[in-house]
């Protein structure tokens, strides 16, 4: 085998490639012509060895770890690996059951850093030691070449899968929106990017990730100022026309929908609707320097808000079920699952359980049937909430029970809250009896809120509506 030749065509097809990749795959391809191994070069991206160019096999992995295998014992080391029998070490990574023999070499920078590994695998004896050498001399080659070429990097369709993947791990509504601006930005490799969502209050500006950049702080600040007017105009453009690249250049006044953007300095946007016209929103991605419209970019965003939208449908169909599961259908209120999860965690001495009775509720079913008694549940429940403070919790726990858990100083305070409650009945043409207890040390939650109940039925007795505080 003429090495040299080896090395003088690498070095030759080298100098004529205008991509990492390109340049990748021609070397594989010189290799190729002189040996029947199968050939890959993996590079370092995003914490990932991945596959940028191979000769066949039946597997070529996508992506390694950088710790794994021969491949990555090769890159973390820093030296080569010449393996005469793969059998006999255990890093090795089967890509097709006939292979013998391996060699691995790092492909580094011309400062010594790794950029990735050139890895050559056999079926049949070779001369390892001489194809050592050549390896570590074409790698060298090459790692000179995609420093010179600007490194190795993802592709934008390489990055959209890997904020995709990012955005439906989210598991909040907050964590999978700071995913969509991270990726805008990244993928789309503009400055800034904005999400808003329209909801029953309007539309709104998405919380962005820490530390926005200037520009997108300024377009922050634009918008709000402008108000939900303009936010609507926006969203309702977008969606009414479709994706958009647009450019301010000097002497093209803009349309009024972009006119807080121009304020903020934007030259460069492109806007995307996200999810439905009726109920979803606009992606905003923008840059202060004047870029030439790009379809790829465009594509890139509609795909990317595509995602980010059936991710946030998903989160929000969850969280629906969560409280549907968690809450009472007629009244909203939390039910006996949260409650007892609540008393569990309650206080001794500071947290207050004010159990809750409608007086006369059965003769309101009894002589108008159940749906105004739904009514008057449905009611007093609001009521019963408007009289709370904020922190306070309100259960629903049976037909016409109801059972509030407060934190208080002393109990006296709990009766103050109690009293509220039975004022807030009266607002609204009904009576409540309440019965408060307080926790004490040792005691379970269930023998509290059966002193709250007993407590309850003291007021009773005592001819209803009012409140009684269970003894210490």
């Amino acid at each position: 085998m003429d090495h040299q030749r080896v090395i003088r065509d690498v070095t030759a097809r080298l100098p004529r490639t205008s991509t990492v990749a390109e340049a990748c795959q021609t070397m594989v391809d010189a290799l190729a012509q002189f040996t029947p191994a199968t050939i890959a070069v993996l590079l370092h991206v995003n914490d990932q060895l991945r596959c940028v160019a191979a000769t066949g096999s039946w597997q070529v992995f996508a992506t390694v770890a950088p710790d794994a295998g021969i491949v990555g014992r090769v890159h973390t080391g820093g030296r080569p690996a010449v393996v005469p029998d793969v059998t006999a070490d255990p890093d090795h990574i089967p890509v097709r059951p006939d292979v013998v023999a391996e060699v691995c070499v790092p492909v580094l920078d011309p400062a010594g850093r790794p950029l990735g590994v050139l890895d050559l695998q056999w079926t049949a004896p070779a001369d390892l030691a001489w194809w050592r050498a050549t390896a570590e001399r074409v790698a060298a080659r090459l790692g000179a070449r995609i420093v010179a070429l600007g490194g190795p990097a993802e592709s934008r369709s390489e990055k959209l899968l890997r904020h995709a993947a990012a955005m439906t791990a989210a598991s909040t509504e907050r964590e999978l929106l700071c995913a969509a601006i991270r990726a805008a930005r990244d993928v789309s490799t503009l400055a800034a990017a904005v999400l808003v969502l329209c909801g029953r209050g309007g539309p709104r500006l998405a919380s962005p990730p820490a530390a926005p950049g200037e520009l997108e702080a300024r377009i922050r600040a634009e918008l709000t100022e402008a108000g939900p007017a303009a936010l609507r105009r926006i969203v309702e453009r977008v969606h009414r026309y479709g994706a958009g690249y647009t450019l301010g250049e000097a002497g093209h006044p803009p349309t009024l929908e972009h006119e807080p953007l121009v304020r903020a300095g934007v030259r460069t946007l492109v806007a995307v609707p996200v999810g439905p016209a009726d109920g979803g929103g606009v992606l905003l991605v923008a840059d202060e320097r004047l870029r030439r419209p790009d379809a790829a970019t465009v594509n890139l965003m509609e795909l990317l808000a595509g995602q980010a939208w059936s991710c946030l449908d998903r989160l929000r169909t969850l969280d629906r079920l969560r409280k549907q599961a968690n809450s009472d259908p007629l009244t909203g209120l939390r039910h006996t699952g949260p409650f007892g999860q609540r008393i569990a965690h309650a206080t001794p001495g500071r947290t207050a359980l004010l159990a809750i009775d409608v007086d006369g509720f059965k003769s309101v079913n009894d002589t108008y049937g159940h749906q105004a008694g739904d009514r008057v549940l449905v009611g007093l429940a609001r009521a019963l909430e408007g009289a709370l403070r904020q922190g306070d919790e309100l259960y629903r726990i049976g037909g016409d029970e109801f059972v509030a858990v407060i934190e208080v100083g002393r109990p006296e305070e709990a009766v103050r809250v109690a009293e509220r409650l039975t004022e807030a009945a009266r607002r609204i043409g009904r009576t409540i009896s309440v019965g408060v207890a307080l926790p004490r040390h040792g005691e379970s939650p269930e023998l509290t809120l059966r002193r709250a109940d007993q407590a309850l039925y003291a007021v009773k007795r005592q001819g209803r509506d009012g409140v009684h505080l269970s003894a210490a």
